[in-house]
């Protein structure tokens, strides 16, 4: 965990301690030799005095001004997001995982239209422990991968986003209950795979102190796409289409992520692929 706030809460290092109790880096340090000594102190997080009297302060401990922390929050948010492996794989996150909100809490309607449970016995709780489990068996084995995620880190959620796609699609489409499971069971392998992926490359770009800050935006930013694609696609307000028909287009929405990364990563290795010739010509006319 992060020693201290860059925005709030600041606490100087040096202890401020009264009776026994020492208030060090924003965490209670009891003094035991000195509390035994008061009276009822056996607890001392839920019986401290309320009317203990305290030593006078020298000067008031000033405030945090709100609007300059407001300030250096804003200017450290447009640094982080100024790096730009962090601002693809934070774009990912909050794209997909809105997606994946969405397919996962209306699949099981989808199953319900294609197997009726009052017609036969249905087995979506094991589905839904299985693809778990299976998906926890990819993210341990993904470390395992030697892969340049700065150069193929965008084509790798380009084909994966294709391939969410054709699960999603395939689910709707077909309409057999055990072909459904299993694109399900895909489906959220690639994406616990991804995000696994996601978040260390995201971790990768941050100091410890900024982790709250950046996985917090992403996280906001694809609960807002959520509310916003189900008010639309979902909501009787909206379309309210029916549910093969949202299926569809959740996996056009993949497919759409996997066409923007797909660009993206092209012009990524065209870029590095330039880079690396330019040396190389640059040697043989000081040759020549």
């Amino acid at each position: 965990m992060p020693q201290k706030s860059l925005f709030f809460h600041h606490v100087h290092s040096t202890c401020k301690g009264v009776n026994g109790i020492k208030i060090q880096n924003g965490g209670i340090v009891t003094d035991t030799s000195a509390s035994n000594h008061l009276p009822g102190w056996e607890d001392v997080e839920s019986k401290i005095p309320l009317n203990v009297e305290e030593p006078p302060m020298e000067e008031p401990e000033p405030q945090p001004d709100r609007l300059l922390v407001l300030k250096v929050l804003w200017n450290d948010f447009l640094m982080c997001y100024s790096s730009r492996p962090l601002l693809c794989w934070s774009v990912w996150w909050a794209l997909s995982t809105c997606g994946y909100f969405q397919v996962i809490n209306y699949t099981q309607g989808l199953w319900e239209q294609v197997m009726p449970s009052r017609n036969a016995a249905i087995y979506n709780g094991g589905v839904e422990a299985v693809s778990t489990l299976l998906g926890a068996v990819a993210v341990f084995a993904v470390g395992y991968i030697k892969i340049s995620w700065s150069t193929w880190g965008e084509m790798t959620l380009s084909l994966c986003s294709l391939l969410i796609a054709a699960a999603v699609y395939i689910m709707d489409t077909v309409g057999n209950i055990w072909v459904c499971y299993a694109s399900y069971v895909v489906f959220r392998i690639i994406y616990m795979l991804l995000i696994t992926i996601a978040t260390f490359q995201i971790a990768a770009n941050l100091s410890m102190e900024r982790y709250a800050l950046v996985f917090g935006v992403n996280t906001f930013i694809a609960l807002a796409l959520q509310t916003l694609l189900t008010l639309i696609v979902v909501d009787a307000s909206g379309l309210g289409l029916e549910i093969t028909t949202q299926f569809l287009i959740y996996a056009g929405y993949f497919a759409l992520i996997a066409v923007v990364f797909l660009a993206n990563g092209i012009v990524t290795i065209m870029k590095k692929y330039t880079k690396q010739e330019d040396p190389e010509s640059s040697s043989q006319v000081t040759t020549s």
